[in-house]
């Protein structure tokens, strides 16, 4: 399929399985319904060869999406030849012995995350993690800088005052909260049986601050089930989306779903009932990863559906600032925030 210049971004986020892209990759990433690409380990090697992948991409449809998961911790795909961001577990203890001094390096992480992926091309990394760290959820623990709503909303903040000093738009996630969960939503449904008003004074107390603040560019709601408020998963639910994310905390940006192939969204079995439940329910980009025959069912019920390709994703685009990572590291604004967060962890 040949892209044509007056094809809409449509909402579908789609994997491709290695270092560059095959015959088949072209022919999805060229569906109208697509509208951006994710990034996972397996698909980096090196800088030169990513930067060809995101060449690639771009001389295919230059308006996609380009997105990864680069929060730091345990959740950074690109390593080699990229600074290593600390769990913001680390940032937290940091802060919490000088808060002036966590403050700087959340700030600092922020941008030096944000601006080595934007001098390779990416646009954005799905950070950062807004969940509330109670111990209880492996899959969350260090990836949150605090179980106390308010040391997170500070921290989370001055992070996406760094993303966006690197032009990079911030996804604050698992709205409304995964931390207070045991099961891990990529293998199941987890349940939280807690009230709606503990949920909101505490889990979605960063969210309100930072949309309060403006600070909020996109949202990614969790496959959690909270079962005194709704029982469906909050990326399917109009009530978290809609009722509170929307009119209570007058969030307008982009919504992602999370990956709608996880087991966190096996609430319903069919994959295109999902896709449009999903939009249903108040998102408006779709994440569907790691099964190529899930893609296509996705963007096949799509094209077949009353819907328009249309999403909003074209919001979190903004304009490259470096043209490569050795131009970004000559500046004294990388070699100042390298030598904090190096002082930092050592």
């Amino acid at each position: 399929m040949t892209y044509r210049a007056d094809m809409m971004l449509g909402p579908v986020i789609v994997d491709v399985a290695g270092l560059s892209l095959t015959d088949d990759d072209k022919t999805l990433l060229c569906e109208p319904w697509v509208g951006g690409i994710i990034f996972f380990t397996r698909n980096y090697q090196s800088v030169p060869q990513l930067r060809e992948l995101v060449a690639q991409v771009r001389a295919l449809r230059p308006e996609l999406l380009i997105c990864v998961d680069q929060e730091g911790g345990r959740v950074q795909r690109f390593r080699d030849e990229f600074t290593i961001i600390p769990p913001m577990a680390n940032i937290g203890a940091t802060y919490q012995q000088n808060a002036e001094r966590g403050l700087q390096l959340a700030r600092a992480c922020g941008w030096l995350m944000a601006a080595e992926l934007r001098a390779c091309g990416v646009d954005i990394s799905f950070a950062p993690v807004l969940d509330l760290d109670d111990e209880r959820c492996a899959v969350i623990a260090n990836r949150s800088f605090s179980i106390d709503p308010e040391i997170m909303s500070v921290l989370s903040e001055a992070f996406i005052d760094g993303m966006h000093d690197a032009n990079m738009c911030a996804t604050g996630k698992h709205f409304p909260g995964h931390g207070a969960v045991t099961g891990d939503s990529h293998f199941e449904t987890p349940v939280d049986a807690r009230t709606l008003d503990a949920i909101l004074t505490e889990d979605v107390l960063p969210y309100r601050h930072l949309c309060e603040q403006g600070k909020l560019d996109a949202v990614m709601p969790a496959h959690v089930v909270y079962s005194a408020v709704d029982k469906n998963p909050a990326g399917f639910s109009p009530l978290w989306l809609q009722d509170i994310l929307k009119k209570q905390l007058q969030f307008d940006g982009v919504i992602f779903s999370d990956d709608l192939t996880m087991e966190g969204a096996g609430v319903i079995a069919d994959m295109a009932e999902r896709a449009h439940v999903a939009l249903a329910a108040g998102c408006t980009a779709l994440l569907v990863c790691n099964q190529r025959p899930a893609q296509l069912a996705v963007v096949e019920a799509l094209k077949t559906s009353s819907l328009k390709p249309a999403s909003n994703l074209q919001r979190l685009k903004r304009p490259f600032a470096w043209s490569d990572l050795d131009t970004l590291r000559a500046t004294e604004k990388w070699k100042a925030a390298h030598q904090l967060l190096k002082e930092s962890v050592a």
